[in-house]
């Protein structure tokens, strides 16, 4: 993918810890490669909505917003789906396009019986897919990013990364 000088992309993910409250993540990066991580960032929110079916993002949306207040970015990747079937019923990535106004990647780890539209992407040597959608860019241009992120794993380096800055690893760039 061809983009300017300065291109900024993140990454998030929030995690739940069983005391309560909530960790989000984000790394960024000016290369749609994710590589290298130029900064990581980690914020934790003592409230947070509970788990309601359907409304997964109720409880994700403020802890995203969080951790990317005051970060200005073009493209955000999101663990999830960025809409739950091919009629467009809003997952968690619509409503962080819908409130950041930025293109976003879902990356899902899980099919999701009504999300027939996601296009399947295998890395490594996976035989299990991840499960892309996307608002804002084509799926399939979408897919083609999510396939060259850098790692050799399944998961991409930068969704591994953030992923276990969530859970509570330290940052290493700020």
């Amino acid at each position: 993918m061809d983009h300017p000088a300065g291109f900024r992309l993140g990454a998030v993910d929030v995690h739940y810890p069983e005391s309560g409250g909530a960790r989000a993540a984000l790394v960024t990066a000016d290369d749609d490669r994710f590589a290298p991580i130029l900064a990581e960032r980690v914020a934790w929110l003592d409230h947070v909505q509970p788990y309601e079916p359907g409304a997964f993002y109720a409880r994700e949306l403020p802890a995203l917003r969080t951790v990317l207040d005051g970060v200005d970015l073009e493209l955000l990747v999101v663990d999830g789906y960025v809409d739950l079937d091919p009629d467009g019923r809003p997952g968690l990535g619509a409503h962080v396009r819908a409130a950041l106004g930025v293109p976003v990647i879902g990356v899902a780890k899980t099919a999701f019986r009504t999300a027939t539209h996601a296009a399947a992407v295998r890395r490594g040597s996976s035989t299990r897919p991840l499960y892309i959608t996307a608002a804002g860019l084509p799926v399939a241009e979408a897919a083609t990013l999510v396939e060259r992120m850098a790692g050799p794993h399944r998961l991409p380096d930068a969704l591994r990364r953030v992923d276990a800055l969530a859970r509570g690893a330290a940052p290493r760039h700020e």
